[in-house]
């Protein structure tokens, strides 16, 4: 009942959950170019996820699972179905969510296995993956209503229909932690034992424990989070795939308008986050308002953005990467420790680069 009327009360003065405000980037997230100037490691179609296991580091692409080798990529596996997210376990096992349903288990021998239900229905829509144990994981599914590459529409919709399970590797055994997520699509399991996800809808990152709401660590972030990992040093690892918008945020409360955009407009060309830097004029966003003297503006509006965050063991940002309006580098959904190294998935940029975190300072120029 008290959150009935909060939010008519919230529509009617336009805040809390109706504000249609989005916080600068200041401070440790002040823009630089330290991520579109970071080095090459690999130049591939879309990377969306990467993971580390007993031999070194993997990534998917496509359908495509793919190992780092120093002269580049070998091929591991050729699932057949684009793949939505990546885990793999220190003795080799791996785990990968097919947009298609069903999470494909690959032993180290090489055999496979496929689970396809969660819970009551079939698995569809994984977000995120991570081992807790060698043969247990943690599941996100971003939605139970729409399909993984609705993801515009589900967050147009602002729906929050997402879940997050603790599953045995074979799927006999299934635990759903918790519910009415909005697109959880990151999880990390903090030293302490604390179960922290990221809630991209949201804005936030949040701990998950049973039989309790989500308890928010850091929130009204300027992006979409994505994934997360722990530093080995300390601290974790943030990606955010899209900026927030003000138009965005706009359309998202006006239930006509929305309806018929969805209905009418291609989707490449909603007022909605992408993945990648425009090269068309059929946008939202006109060239007018992000050209000057015929060059793009790195503070113009943007749909996309790539973004790399360093957050403390308090979940504080203390450091930042940034791929600007001009840069190419965007959609990043994953960044992977590495040695002394940062590896990041470019998906938009076509890219995984490498981020030396003590070779260079966090901020530059905005």
């Amino acid at each position: 009942m008290i959150g009935a009327v909060r939010r008519v009360w919230d529509n009617f003065r336009g805040s809390g959950e109706a504000a249609v405000t989005v916080p600068p980037m200041d401070g440790a997230l002040r823009p630089n170019r330290l991520l579109e100037e970071a080095g090459l490691v690999l130049s591939v179609t879309a990377p969306d996820d990467l993971a580390q296991d007993d031999k070194g580091v993997i990534f998917s692409a496509g359908g495509e699972i793919r190992r780092l080798t120093p002269k580049g990529s070998e091929p591991v596996a050729d699932l057949g179905s684009n793949i939505t997210a990546l885990a793999a376990s220190p003795k080799g096992r791996i785990a990968a969510a097919l947009v298609d349903g069903g999470l494909a288990i690959i032993e180290p021998d090489g055999r496979r296995a496929l689970v396809d239900e969660l819970g009551d229905g079939p698995m569809r829509c994984v977000t995120a993956l991570t081992f807790s144990s060698s043969d247990e994981l943690l599941v996100a599914q971003g939605s139970s209503k729409r399909s993984h590459a609705e993801w515009k529409r589900d967050l147009m919709e602002r729906r929050t229909d997402g879940s997050v399970w603790r599953i045995s590797t074979d799927g006999s055994r299934q635990t759903r932690i918790a519910s009415g997520l909005g697109w959880p699509l990151g999880i990390v399991v903090a030293p302490d034992g604390r179960l922290v996800i990221s809630e991209s809808w949201k804005h936030r990152l949040v701990v998950l424990a049973e039989g309790r709401g989500p308890q928010p660590v850091l929130a009204d972030l300027p992006g979409y989070p994505a994934r997360i990992h722990r530093d080995p040093a300390g601290g974790y690892w943030l990606a955010l795939f899209a900026p927030r918008n003000q138009i965005i945020e706009f359309v998202q409360r006006e239930p006509a308008f929305l309806a018929r955009m969805i209905e009418e407009i291609d989707e490449a060309y909603w007022a909605a986050p992408s993945l990648k830097p425009s090269a068309t004029f059929l946008e939202p966003l006109q060239g007018g308002a992000q050209k000057h003297l015929g060059m793009l503006k790195p503070w113009a509006p943007t749909r996309s953005y790539g973004l790399v965050v360093r957050l403390d063991q308090a979940f504080r940002p203390v450091a930042s990467w940034h791929s600007r309006a001009d840069g190419t580098r965007h959609g990043v959904l994953t960044c992977l420790p590495d040695g002394d190294r940062l590896l990041v998935a470019s998906k938009g940029g076509d890219a995984i680069v490498e981020i030396r975190p003590g070779s260079k300072p966090s901020s530059g120029a905005a």
